[in-house]
């Protein structure tokens, strides 16, 4: 469980409830069903109306992350990598091919699969720097349907809150009526400016950091196996790649 980010959300939405109550306000008064139906109704669908069904998915399903980030296990992929050159060196790289199914990435079995084949190191890198790309790109679109959504919600707000104003226009002969239609109107604004900073886009950048990251193991991976290749000395190999995480 990441605390901070459940720390972080939970403070933004205390501060905004408190500063309500300290302000003499009612907090019944920022909870509208309408408005949030809009707001959150309306970019959902701008959302998914920007995004292929494979991206809008994938990205959804990377919001656990937030609250359960995967976690990038440095020192055991370098342990095991080093493991692996001492039994090249040893017993050479056939000796490998028994490890390749153990390995539950898909990505590690076919950069163990290209070494143990004997590609020439320069080949093997450029084979798995380019996946590496594609599955890079590929979730950062993923991520930037939360960076999308923080950039609609604060405009479908507004859109709710003419849409509370022309209630309250409709309805100037009936003063009971007028209440509600402006509640409506502010709600909704404060509905998508505070989804936005406080959800939206924090999502996005946390994801984003996530991504970073387990890029970085990717391209650890990549330099232990070229090292392997290459013949170099395990603990050069395992020296190597623990410059990845300092």
């Amino acid at each position: 469980m990441d605390k901070i980010s459940l720390v972080g959300l939970s403070l933004g939405i205390a501060a905004i409830l408190v500063g309500q109550v300290l302000e003499g306000g009612h907090l019944s008064s920022l909870f509208q069903p309408t408005a949030f139906m809009i707001v959150i109704g309306g970019t959902l669908g701008a959302v998914m109306l920007q995004s292929p069904l494979r991206i809008f998915l994938q990205g959804m399903r990377m919001a656990r992350w937030v609250f359960v980030p995967p976690a990038p296990a440095f020192d055991t992929l370098i342990e095991q990598v080093a493991s692996w050159g001492q039994a090249a060196r040893k017993e050479g790289l056939l000796s490998l091919e028994n490890q390749i199914e153990a390995l539950p990435d898909p990505f590690m079995r076919k950069g163990l699969q290209l070494l143990v084949d004997g590609i020439e190191p320069n080949r093997l890198r450029e084979v798995l720097e380019v996946e590496i790309g594609v599955w890079e790109n590929q979730m950062k679109m993923s991520a930037r349907i939360w960076e999308a959504a923080g950039g609609y919600a604060p405009t479908i707000g507004i859109l709710g809150a003419v849409m509370g104003l022309i209630h309250v226009m409709e309805n100037l002969s009936d003063p009971s009526r007028l209440g509600a239609g402006i509640a409506v109107a502010f709600v909704a604004t404060i509905y998508g400016v505070g989804f936005a900073n406080l959800v939206f886009l924090p999502i996005a950048k946390k994801l984003g950091a996530h991504i970073v990251t387990l890029t970085t193991q990717r391209e650890m991976f990549v330099d232990g196996l070229v090292g392997i290749a290459n013949g170099d000395n395990p603990r050069i190999i395992a020296s190597r790649m623990q410059g990845y995480v300092a």
